[in-house]
């Protein structure tokens, strides 16, 4: 899996505005890094499988079809999006990865160790940022949809196990609490110092 460029993922809770500063971030550093957005679930075969018939279904899958849908697509994705990008060294900004999937999957009960471990193939994010919001907060804005993912018991517990992966170091916390501008300012900073220290 030879790469140059770099791969960035920005990760959350639903309604914490990741999208909205991935896509900002993504243009920040257009001109001076080539960089390029992207999301999960991505927009291949598995992945509009997956925004059809999971996210926003009548009939939710069990945790373990979707965990194993989720890696599927996630090897997809690098595969046709992520690893041509990097190869012609353009950074990539990806909207969830597979910390994502460790956090609701795990939310849902099932074994970090065996997320992990369907995804040992997964191309290995360079650096990994997680917007941290109240999950009361998150609440609010999604009051008007219907996801069974977004009661308040599962978005706390996403955040607890997200909030494990920054306590061992493998994500860097954002305070999502604050203005857009002011995320937003703090995500380039924080991502801005990584790509000048990696070069």
């Amino acid at each position: 899996m030879k790469r140059e460029g770099a791969f960035i993922c920005i990760e959350g809770l639903d309604g914490c505005g990741k999208t909205t500063q991935a896509k900002l971030l993504a243009r920040k550093l257009h001109k001076g890094y080539n960089a390029v957005y992207t999301a999960e679930p991505s927009r291949g075969r598995i992945g509009t499988f997956i925004r059809k018939s999971c996210l926003y279904g009548e009939k939710r899958l069990s945790s373990v079809a979707e965990a194993l849908l989720f890696a599927a697509d996630r090897l997809e994705h690098v595969e046709n999006e992520v690893l041509p990008a990097l190869r012609q060294g353009r950074l990539v900004i990806s909207d969830r990865y597979v910390y994502s999937s460790l956090a609701y999957q795990g939310a849902a009960g099932l074994s970090l160790d065996w997320i992990e471990k369907i995804n040992e193939h997964a191309l290995r994010a360079d650096f990994a940022v997680f917007i941290d919001v109240d999950p009361k907060m998150v609440m609010h804005r999604l009051k008007p949809t219907r996801s069974v993912m977004e009661n308040l018991e599962t978005q706390q517990k996403v955040r607890e196990i997200y909030l494990k992966f920054v306590e061992r170091g493998d994500l860097v916390r954002i305070d999502g609490n604050k203005s857009q501008s002011e995320v937003a300012a703090k995500l380039f900073a924080v991502v801005l110092k990584f790509l000048k220290a990696s070069r």
